[in-house]
Parts: C-alpha cells; structure tokens; sequence
C-alpha cells in the first residue's frame, strides 16, 4: 500500500433520525485525481468522503490544512433536496408546480413553488431554541441559506405535513399570508459517491459554476473551508470515510452472517444506546429482507439475551416484552426493517440481510 499520511478523525454527529451516520474520516496525503481517489477509497476504507451536516464540516475544516477530494460528483439527474441534508419525501406542490427550470423552492399559502434562486425574497430559518425565525430582510436563496447557517440552525425543511401546517401558521401568525417566502428547498444533479442520500451542500460564493463546462467534482479549500467544482483530472489529496455499520444485503443464517462479519469486519453489530438504535434504523433502510441480523443471541441454559462480543444487553428495543420467555430451539435477535424498527427473535436458521459492525 502507498505510503500515506493518515489524520482519523472520530465524528461523532449530533443525531437525527435522517442524519445518524457516525462515520470515520481518513485524511489521505497523496495527490490523485478524483477516480484514482473514489478507487482507493473503495479498496481500503468505505468510499470517498460523505459529508452529512455542519457538524461533519466543521470537524473537517478543523483537521484538514489543503485542498482536498471529497465524494460528490455531478450527474445528469436532477431531484430536490433539503438545505438540511434531509431527502425531499414529501413535495407539496401548488397547482402547476413545479413549471420550468428553477432550481430553488418558496412557501406560498402553504403550498410549495419553484423560483429563480438569484430573487431576493424574505425566509425563515430553524432554531433549536426558538424553533422557527422568520428573517424579514430580503436576500436571494444562496444568501439565505448562509445567514441562517451563520446565525441560526439551516432555512426551513418543511418533510411533511405536520411541518407544513407549522410553518404556515406561523406564516399566517406573522399576517403573511400570499408572500413570498424561501425554505430549505433545492434541486441539483449532484450525487455522493457512496449513493448517499445526504442533501448537505456548502458552496463557495459563486459556486458551483462550472467553469470551462467541465467542473464535475467537488474538492474543499479548507483555508475557508468552502465547497469549489472542479475538473475531475485535477490531483489533489482526499478524504475516505469508512462506515461504523456496514449493511450486507445477502441472506444467509445469523451463524453464517457471525462468521462472515468476523471475517471481513469486526463482528456482527452491537446496539448499545439509542444513540446506536438511531443508526441502525438508518442503515437497515436499504435492506431487502422484513429484519436484519444483529449480534444479538439467547443463551437456553440461562434464558438470557446478550451480545456477542460480551456486552450487557442494557439498552432493550424489543417489540414484544419476550427477552425472558426461553425458546427451545437456537434463537437469534433481528432489527425490523418497517414500523418503529424494534428487535425481533428468529430461529437462527432463518436466512436475513445482516449488519456488520467495524466498532473495535
């Protein structure tokens, strides 16, 4: 392996349920365009960095003294995203909407409406102290999302339909009913290289512009600590993150998804907290089976759950208050896929996606 100089940056996020993903960061010295990068990345950690919130950047821009790769790419598909990081699940549209090429969205009597992101219109940020904020000066979307950022949480994410209802009694608290008004609501064709559904953008001013028309990656100028795009051949070092919890969409036996864990990673995954429950609920989104394996066993003798690795089973997440009923045959536990995501026992010749842990 090519000698590297490697700073491992812990992250460890301020949760949500969206936005969970403790990730390790892998500052990688060595200057390589942005497919070499991507490469190296899947062949020894995970893939090129994915950055999720501010809380990311920041710890980032702390560590990190050049110019450097991450892993957001521009595609010719174009979707709406949250300024938050959140996926844009729910889109209330208004009659006709969205009707052309505009790439930022407004709140108008409660409904959603696409607009030129260089107006200058009036916005309202999220706090967590004070929840919502309206901001009665008039700026153009980019710089709304800046003030918010600097002086609050993000602009608004409206992802449902208790959320609309908020933010436009609040509007209509404000007597604005019929304005104008920017939320956290965006679209572009960029997408992160581990398929990552994570809409955190911090770009430059003026940027992305694609200059030259040919500025399809994303490197970082940590002496601002600002996004640019760039022209993919460009070397530069980069940063790799590799995932605490690694889903393994094969189905196989909780004694064959032990072994494999084992194997290629530490061991089949540990949730200790709820701060741990948080990320798996995260991860096992993409799983093709109703539940998941978890390093989660039943001793008959005992009739006591526990960890495999020999931790205490404190933290209980189970669907039913069966943790004492003593099974007769070998039994194993599972996280559902669907619901409030709850624990689960199967007979452990049950084949099931699984979930590896890569925590030492």
């Amino acid at each position: 392996m090519e000698q590297t100089l490697c700073f491992i940056l812990l992250l460890i996020a301020l949760c949500s349920v969206s936005e969970c993903v403790q990730r390790q960061y892998h500052f990688i010295n060595v200057k390589k365009n942005w497919t070499e990068a991507q490469r190296y990345c899947r062949e020894n950690y995970t893939d090129l960095a994915t950055i999720d919130n501010m809380n990311d950047m920041n710890e980032l821009k702390k560590s990190v003294n050049d110019v450097f790769w991450i892993g957001l790419q521009k595609t010719s598909v174009y979707k709406w995203q949250w300024s938050s990081g959140d996926p844009a699940l729910y889109l209330n549209w208004g009659s006709g909407q969205p009707d052309g090429g505009d790439e930022c969205g407004l709140m108008l009597n409660g409904q959603f409406h696409d607009y030129s992101c260089s107006n200058a219109i009036p916005f309202i940020c999220n706090n967590t102290n004070t929840g919502l904020v309206f901001v009665n000066q008039t700026k153009n979307w980019r710089d709304a999302q800046s003030y918010c950022r600097q002086n609050h949480i993000d602009l608004v994410s409206v992802r449902n339909q208790n959320e609309n209802q908020r933010v436009q009694q609040f509007i209509n608290g404000l007597s604005l009913s019929g304005s104008l008004i920017w939320i956290g609501l965006f679209r572009d064709s960029w997408q992160w290289s581990d398929q990552s559904d994570s809409s955190f953008r911090y770009w430059n001013t003026g940027e992305p512009n694609n200059a030259g028309g040919a500025e399809n990656c994303v490197d970082i100028l940590n002496t601002v600590g600002l996004w640019n795009d760039a022209p993919c051949h460009l070397q530069f070092p980069f940063v790799c993150h590799e995932d605490k919890l690694i889903l393994i969409k094969e189905n196989v036996t909780w004694s064959e998804a032990l072994r494999y864990c084992r194997q290629n990673h530490v061991d089949l995954a540990a949730v200790l907290s709820e701060e741990m429950q948080l990320e798996a609920m995260n991860v096992v989104q993409q799983a093709s089976t109703e539940a998941v394996w978890l390093g989660l066993r039943q001793s008959r003798i005992l009739c006591i759950w526990f960890w495999v690795r020999g931790e205490t089973v404190c933290h209980q997440n189970w669907a039913n208050d069966t943790s004492e009923v003593c099974e007769s045959a070998e039994t194993s536990g599972a996280v559902q896929c669907g619901g409030d995501q709850r624990w689960i026992s199967f007979p452990e010749t049950e084949k099931l996606n699984f979930i590896c842990s890569n925590y030492e």
